[in-house]
């Protein structure tokens, strides 16, 4: 018997409004729970403890030590280097890159996909390989040293130019991405009203690009703040950067009061970045209308337009290939002529003078092994916190205030983010004086590495999968429940045809930034299981050609896997990319 409508629900329909939102947060907490406790053990529970460790004394916070730190003339200056070169680095990178965000956005010339392709992979490298191909172009006994005598590897010029190179992508993308989907024929009906095209495209287009801009040089700013590998190989005991100093009172000198102080300094700066970073990705997504990119791209015209494309592909040939070709002609220009005698050095641990226990290519093999594990595990946290942020947003309740599940989900979307700024030394150190008891005893275990790893290439995989799953048409997932699919299959079924392609992106993007990772896996790789930025960095850390030889064939290794995963997401991206990066 079918049994009237009044009978099943209630006749003012507050039993079906009441269950559903039920339904959703339990699932939605179902989903957060394992990124969560993923977080929560290896992420907050060793930056606490690493923090606690240097601010406590006999149980009791000391906060004077904070006093005590920033009195110091040397960490005065060490902070006011670190926010001077960012800023200089943001406006540089904006300088250079934006010219080449439009070239990329405007103008249809052959090759640019695989030259867009090639712009993004100095993004994907190492920041240990930033700074050895930079080190092999303007440092001792570099190209410009060769040639003229200049080195620039003792002057700030060489963090900065290093810092363009890495960021210029960023800008490209993000800006081009997006400048690439604004209709012209806005700025068009400007100069139609009598605007010229400076006026029309400060009046019009300038302000649309104004929060893509701004998240762009928040992103290059929050990279440039916490930079390490660059600074550390280039800026020598000259300069030094938060994060720079931090490893030193850390590593060099064991004052963990010191370092706690200046990790709780970066992490506050790091959350003010990410708040103004979300405030203008939130205003880019509700303020736009975008067309097709492909209805916007054209040849150039005239001879300002052609002279544009050619500047532009001039500082993408000296910019950001000069360095990649020095680093891989230093690589093969042996003490007997160019040759292949670094590559076979790679071999043998006894090239290495006790660098290693092993041979240096045997942390190809473990790179690739961290990378792949850290991959999965990047992969089932950042999925599962995709799949929850993805469900749809509770509304505000009768009094217009936000409901705490939703603020809880919201400081959740930002957690994610957290590790892309906080200290890695901090959390490398704090896997070590932490993960050493029961039941957490995993000093000696193998996947210490790709779990500090894993903290870096979830929020690429949230960020890569959140678009195409909230792109998802909600009504197929409800059509599915009502053929009584359960949500494991509704998810299968809708969700899995359709991200089939985002996932393997974000995987590729997980294992290009895992095999990257430096600053906390440089505490904790074993030294008969290094990585290749390990690797790499302790070779230019002892004198001798052959070392510093062999760790320019590591960094065109690493160069080369970074680079070959990038061109495969390259063919993998849809062609929407909605001006995201």
């Amino acid at each position: 018997m079918v049994l009237p409508r009044s009978e099943v629900t209630p006749s003012d329909g507050t039993g079906a409004r009441r269950g559903r939102p039920a339904r959703g947060t339990a699932v939605r907490l179902g989903l957060m729970a394992v990124p969560l406790a993923f977080f929560a053990l290896f992420f907050a529970y060793p930056v606490v403890a690493i923090v606690g460790r240097g601010l406590k004394d006999g149980g009791q916070w000391q906060l004077s030590r904070f006093g005590a730190v920033l009195s110091d003339p040397d960490v005065v200056q060490v902070l006011w280097f670190t926010v001077w070169q960012a800023a200089a680095s943001t406006g540089l990178t904006l300088l250079i890159a934006l010219p080449g965000a439009y070239v990329f956005a405007r103008f249809d010339f052959p090759g640019k996909q695989l030259l867009r392709a090639v712009v993004a992979v100095p993004f994907v490298l190492p920041t240990v390989v930033v700074g050895s191909a930079f080190l092999a172009l303007v440092g001792r006994g570099g190209l410009l040293d060769d040639l003229w005598g200049v080195r620039l590897d003792t002057s700030v010029w060489a963090i900065l130019l290093a810092h363009v190179f890495f960021n210029y992508a960023v800008v490209v993308r993000t800006v081009g991405g997006l400048w690439g989907q604004l209709d012209p024929r806005q700025e068009e009906a400007a100069r139609v009203l009598g605007a010229g095209r400076f006026e029309a495209w400060r009046r019009v287009t300038l302000p649309a690009l104004g929060p893509a801009v701004a998240a762009a040089a928040l992103m290059v700013f929050l990279f440039t703040f916490t930079s390490f590998g660059v600074v550390q190989i280039l800026g020598g005991p000259t300069f030094s950067t938060l994060e720079v100093e931090i490893y030193r009172q850390t590593a060099d000198f064991l004052d963990l009061p010191t370092a706690a102080v200046l990790t709780m300094i970066q992490f506050a700066a790091v959350l003010g970045v990410l708040a103004l970073h979300a405030w203008t990705v939130r205003r880019r997504e509700s303020a736009l209308r975008l067309v097709d990119a492909s209805q916007t791209a054209r040849r150039p015209r005239g001879r300002g337009q052609w002279t544009l494309l050619w500047g532009t592909l001039a500082v993408i040939a000296v910019l950001l290939l000069t360095p990649l070709v020095v680093l891989v002609e230093r690589s093969f220009a042996g003490p007997d002529g160019y040759g292949t005698a670094f590559y076979t050095a790679l071999g043998s641990a006894a090239s290495t003078d006790s660098t290693f226990a092993v041979a240096p290519l045997d942390a190809l093999w473990n790179s690739l092994a961290y990378g792949a594990a850290a991959t999965v595990i990047a992969l089932v946290v950042g999925g599962l916190a995709a799949a929850a942020l993805t469900l749809p947003r509770l509304r505000r309740g009768p009094s217009g205030r936000t409901p705490l599940v939703s603020r809880f989900v919201r400081g959740f979307d930002a957690l994610l983010m957290l590790p892309l700024g906080v200290s890695a030394v901090t959390v490398g150190f704090g896997f070590l004086i932490t993960l050493d008891e029961p039941p957490l005893d995993l000093r000696a275990s193998w996947w210490l590495v790709p779990l500090a790893q894993a903290l870096v290439g979830v929020p690429f995989v949230v960020r890569t999968m959140l678009p195409v799953l909230r792109a998802v048409d909600g009504r197929l997932r409800e059509a599915a429940a009502v053929l009584g699919a359960s949500p494991w299959q509704v998810w299968r079924a809708v969700d899995l045809p359709m991200v089939r392609r985002a996932l393997l992106i974000a995987a590729g993007f997980a294992f290009a930034v895992s095999l990257g990772e430096f600053g906390a896996t440089v505490f904790l790789a074993r030294p008969d299981q290094p990585t290749l930025p390990v690797a790499v960095a302790r070779l230019l850390g002892r004198a001798g050609e052959l070392n510093y030889g062999q760790a320019m064939a590591l960094s065109t290794i690493l160069m080369l896997v970074c680079a070959a995963a990038l061109l495969v997401l390259e063919r993998l991206r849809p062609l929407d990319r909605s001006g995201e990066f």
